[in-house]
């Protein structure tokens, strides 16, 4: 019987050890989450942007106080939180939360908190609509798959990538980081066209416009005498065009086009307006 009795305290004494164990580990805080370069992400793995193409990307966007950033995939945040100091509004969409926490907490760091946001979604879910700057580090093809959303954003909108392009579209420019950046060090820049392609009318002449992406070519004129479209570029809502012997510069605001036309030195109000 006192061996019954002594088994039995001991077992009560392990339960009690264990159980004492166990709430130990719970009250003892848990420790900081730390990113690790290639961890796996939901379609890519991370990988941190140098500071130095960070800043090279904000450059070319021209980010000013009065932008809107979203950094799609923001990771441990330290383009929003760039964005920020500059004095831009700034938001980070990331899918891992403790991402997401990691930049909440940097951003605190630096009393940021109001001007660097970070939102727990999926970019291909989550609104950023209101954008005038998009900064991306992601793989083509999942460029290549916001590409039809970026499109549809309003014209001038500014679009800079770490690395990847998008695809046929080509970029407006691109620059190289080679200062403190080792690895992915070529930024691109996209600006966001307006939509011109279609039939349109100035005075006399019927302009038909073809577009790709930024690009843009068709004819100009009137009675079976057409001029092609020379040289057609869209940056944002400007576009630019030479036609016969004419030079056209003008501002895309949804169907109509104002601006000027220089012939033989001479320049000249232009307006023409997308045909119903």
């Amino acid at each position: 019987m006192p061996s019954l009795i002594h088994a039995r305290r001991t077992v009560l004494a392990l339960m009690l050890s264990c159980f004492a164990a166990a709430a130990f580990a719970q009250a003892q805080p848990k420790p900081a989450f730390e990113p690790e370069v290639g961890q796996a992400g939901k379609d890519v793995v991370w990988v941190p942007t140098a500071q130095a193409l960070v800043d090279r990307m904000l450059d070319m966007a021209k980010l000013t106080p009065k932008d809107i950033l979203y950094d799609l995939g923001s990771g441990d945040g330290r383009t929003v939180i760039t964005a920020a100091r500059r004095g831009a509004t700034a938001y980070g969409i990331e899918y891992n939360p403790d991402m997401v926490e990691l930049s909440r907490r940097n951003a605190a760091k630096e009393k940021l908190a109001g001007k660097a946001t970070f939102i727990h979604g999926d970019i291909f879910e989550t609104d950023f609509s209101n954008a005038t700057v998009i900064t991306l580090f992601l793989l083509p093809d999942l460029n290549v798959k916001l590409r039809p959303k970026i499109l549809d954003m309003k014209p001038g909108t500014r679009v800079t990538s770490n690395s990847f392009t998008m695809g046929d579209w080509k970029a407006d420019e691109s620059q190289t980081a080679s200062k403190d950046c080792t690895s992915y060090c070529t930024a691109y820049l996209w600006i966001v066209p307006a939509k011109v392609a279609g039939n349109w009318t100035s005075g006399k002449d019927e302009i038909k416009f073809a577009q790709e992406y930024q690009m843009v070519h068709g004819s100009v004129g009137s009675g079976g005498r057409l001029a092609p479209v020379l040289n057609g570029r869209l940056r944002g809502d400007e576009i630019s065009f030479t036609a016969g012997e004419g030079r056209y510069a003008g501002k895309v605001s949804g169907d109509r086009i104002e601006g000027t036309v220089t012939v033989a030195g001479k320049t000249s109000p232009w307006v023409a307006v997308r045909s119903k």
